[in-house]
């Protein structure tokens, strides 16, 4: 594949971010020190994001560059992390593109039309492509604004894109809101194969340019994060969803930026994921780094995968297991260590700045 040159004012070619140690250990190398971020870092947890937000919808936050940068910086700034990840939420292109979405508070993403015919596939607006000043491609400028003023912020610290996987994106559409089993999505697969590829295509195509748009604009890498692509059998998601992966993901893949694809409650998945375009594997917490590199034949980088539940437990049982994720990780090319799933909204800053500090003296 033919590498399309980054900007270069990019991060990663003026030479701010090449040698950081989370695109180090993303490309298989051993930095000085084994880099450290979470997923969900920025958020609930933080009384400054509170404050910040106060007032404005989630979707609105993510949508205004200046607030969306801030909130992005507010962990970089209150931990020392080895990388930002773009504040933003899954179905933020399908806002963008003009799809009838909101997050309502406790209960998710709600859509006002959910997408069961085909009828309803070919309703979805038109994308267009990358660069082609459309709707879409228009509507991503505020994306872009974000990314470019966090990234000039940030200076050596990487900033990570972000994107919702299209199986995770098409699940939502199909239930219109959020299910236990995912079994709307599961039986339109199946029942309407031809319906649930076309969402797929659309949904992929929506994560790719929205990934595309980050990366151009300064992030050094990506994040493809699947919700729900643990509900499915091996089989299932090799048939009906590794090709949206990889169409989503392989939209960079000519940018050359590491491309992270994690899923939650998917050991069993790994090695499809990592066929399907990624470069570096996320690792929920149900299953060890050192099983996992063996499972993937040692072939990807690692990310994950402390247990978020142990946030809550005594200091010394969580520096012990910060120290066993350490060891474990050690087993893979290359480790960021990450929380094996996202933030508890009731996370404790101070000791999440704990891990960060024996993650650094440590790894």
């Amino acid at each position: 594949m033919t590498t399309t040159a980054l900007p270069a004012s990019h991060p990663l070619t003026d030479g701010r971010t090449a040698d950081s140690a989370l695109v180090a250990a993303l490309r298989g190398r051993r930095p000085a020190h084994r880099p450290v971020w979470f997923m969900r870092q920025a958020g609930r947890s933080l009384p400054e994001y509170l404050e910040a937000r106060a007032g404005t919808g989630m979707l609105e936050s993510c949508l205004t560059p200046a607030l969306a940068s801030e909130i992005t910086l507010q962990p970089v700034r209150r931990y020392g992390v080895d990388a930002a990840i773009l504040f933003s939420d899954i179905v933020v292109p399908m806002r963008i593109a003009g799809v009838d979405v909101d997050i309502q508070p406790g209960v998710g993403p709600v859509f006002g039309r959910p997408v069961r015919t085909m009828a309803d596939v070919e309703a979805l607006p038109a994308l267009g492509t990358a660069g082609d000043r459309g709707f879409f491609d228009s509507g991503l400028d505020a994306i872009r604004a974000a990314v470019t003023i966090t990234a000039d912020e940030l200076g050596h610290v990487p900033l990570i894109g972000f994107a919702g996987a299209p199986f995770t994106l098409a699940a939502y559409m199909v239930d219109g809101r959020p299910s236990r089993d995912h079994m709307g999505a599961r039986e339109l697969m199946h029942s309407s194969p031809e319906v649930w590829d076309a969402l797929v295509s659309w949904t992929s195509r929506a994560a790719g340019l929205f990934l595309r748009a980050q990366v151009l604009a300064g992030a050094s890498a990506v994040q493809l994060f699947d919700s729900w692509a643990g509900s499915l059998s091996e089989a299932d998601y090799v048939a009906h969803c590794a090709a949206g992966s990889r169409t989503a993901l392989m939209s960079v893949a000519d940018l050359d930026v590491p491309r992270i694809h994690f899923a939650a409650n998917a050991g069993h998945l790994l090695d499809a994921m990592g066929s399907a375009g990624a470069t570096a594997l996320g690792v929920d917490y149900r299953m060890p780094l050192d099983a996992a590199a063996r499972s993937t034949g040692g072939r990807f980088p690692l990310q994950g995968n402390i247990d978020p539940a142990m946030l809550a437990a005594p200091a010394d049982a969580l520096t012990r297991h910060v120290k066993d994720v350490l060891a474990r990780g050690g087993e893979a090319p290359g480790h960021v260590v990450n929380l094996g799933h996202g933030m508890p909204p009731h996370a404790n800053p101070d000791v999440v700045k704990r891990i960060v500090d024996v993650v650094h003296e440590r790894g």
